[in-house]
């Protein structure tokens, strides 16, 4: 039997030696296409949702021809340790709890 995709087939209902009576699904064929040029052809389901990118066996990323970008509006700035604690103090404030705590670790390898 073919490569193709079958729906509807019912279990000993029909011989698959042959293809009479068989209908494929209905499909696509939707073009990818990388940042370097290499195009990626990949086969959907009439039905399916397309995915704006895809991934080439080379492990690229590949873009919908024809179709529009995706933005990463989705996507948190990355907040470092010092993002959060500028949200908590302000720098006069951190320069003082320095030099309070410098103060304490001489005090005691002083003593």
């Amino acid at each position: 039997m073919s490569d193709r995709s079958l729906r509807g087939m019912r279990l000993g209902a029909q011989s698959m030696e042959t293809e009479a009576g068989v209908e494929p699904a209905p499909r696509q064929r939707v073009e990818y296409r990388c940042e370097d040029g290499e195009q990626v052809f990949v086969t959907f389901s009439s039905e399916a949702e397309i995915p704006p990118v895809w991934t080439s066996k080379t492990g690229k990323e590949a873009f919908l021809v024809d179709g529009e970008r995706p933005t990463d509006a989705n996507e948190k700035a990355v907040r470092t340790h010092w993002d959060m604690l500028l949200e908590r103090r302000s720098i006069p404030e951190l320069e003082q709890i320095l030099a309070d705590r410098l103060e304490l670790l001489r005090s005691k390898r002083g003593a």
